[in-house]
């Protein structure tokens, strides 16, 4: 645990990019996803990019080694979808604890190869917790504005039956990422205090929520400042922002909280906005050039790409990145010192 802690202090580290980008370029049938185990499911599977970990192994071990390749210290788990709530649109909640102990075993896995050949920089599994597609502060019916899809609880037993199978499966640390939702964040993180303590084990954590639009504010409200305060009772290794927005509009809200706390800041922003089609055209010189402007000012410890993001985007961002210095951030040398 306490390797990422001293990688911190001694560099900016780079995380990777869009696992979704990298898998629609293989475009993967409905076939594909069922593979031979899941050819007779009752649901369609198409989409369900979190089974790829059990039906399409090689991809994702591929996909993550491309990262690694391009300079990301940190690479994410292929269970952004990976919760009960979540994979109740597939009729697969059964199969939770599966998918995200194999996508962490696969993402240790090439993680392990790469720090052995270099062991002067060691890379890391951080398994990824999204918010679901539920919430807990607001009601999806506008006619009952009492109604919740969701209760606290139930988004802590779900976050937790997640948190142990990743834990399980070998990731360094801990992800709860693309917070639109605090109270969601504020039940996985629960969930992960309680398995922490039964396990008297410290995985480091890291958070980051999503600025909804130009208001500045997550879906359920909150500025980027309001945001931090709420979560920072917990003790977390990073706090930031990723996805909805492109690097450059991203700047302001990590500039609002990067000289209000004393954990590290990360970010992971899109490719741009999308154009007309979805698609993210933001190249990776555009990009880096605009995530160089969060180094020169100093703002960031941890940096990588959300949406439309490449292994071209990572080379660029961790290019870039050697030639800066690190944010400091106190908790981390506390940590550091305790250990």
């Amino acid at each position: 645990m306490s390797n990422i802690y001293k990688a911190l202090q001694e560099r900016i580290l780079v995380l990777d990019g869009a696992m979704g980008t990298m898998l629609q370029a293989y475009k993967f049938t409905e076939e594909d996803f069922r593979g031979e185990r899941f050819k007779d499911y009752p649901t369609p599977l198409q989409g369900n990019n979190d089974l790829l970990s059990i039906t399409q192994p090689e991809a994702i071990k591929t996909i993550h080694g491309k990262y690694f390749e391009a300079g990301a210290d940190i690479i994410e788990t292929n269970t952004f979808s990976g919760t009960t709530i979540a994979m109740a649109d597939y009729q697969m909640e059964d199969l939770v604890y599966e998918l995200n102990y194999q996508s962490a075993k696969i993402a240790k896995e090439v993680a392990d190869e790469f720090t052995a050949k270099e062991p002067h920089k060691p890379r890391f599994v951080a398994g990824s917790i999204g918010p679901t597609n539920r919430t807990a502060s607001m009601s999806p019916d506008v006619n009952d504005p009492g109604y919740r899809a969701v209760t606290f609880d139930e988004l802590r037993i779900a976050y937790k039956q997640q948190t142990e199978a990743l834990i399980d499966g070998g990731a360094d640390l801990l992800l709860v990422e693309t917070v639109f939702d605090t109270l969601n964040a504020k039940a996985a993180l629960f969930a992960i205090e309680q398995v922490k303590e039964e396990r008297s084990i410290d995985i480091p954590v890291m958070l980051s929520g999503t600025i909804t639009d130009a208001s500045g504010r997550t879906l359920s409200g909150q500025t980027a400042e309001a945001f931090l305060i709420s979560v920072s009772h917990i003790p977390l290794l990073s706090v930031g922002f990723n996805c909805a927005l492109g690097a450059n509009l991203l700047q302001p809200h990590l500039e609002a909280i990067a000289n209000k706390t004393d954990f590290a800041i990360s970010a992971h922003p899109n490719a741009g906005l999308p154009n007309a089609f979805g698609e993210y055209d933001e190249t990776a010189e555009e990009m880096g050039e605009q995530i160089e402007e969060y180094l020169k000012k100093n703002l960031i410890n941890i940096i990588g790409g959300c949406c439309g993001t490449s292994p071209e985007h990572i080379r660029e961002i961790a290019k870039i990145a050697k030639k800066y210095k690190p944010r400091k951030a106190d908790a981390l040398n506390s940590v550091e010192s305790a250990n």
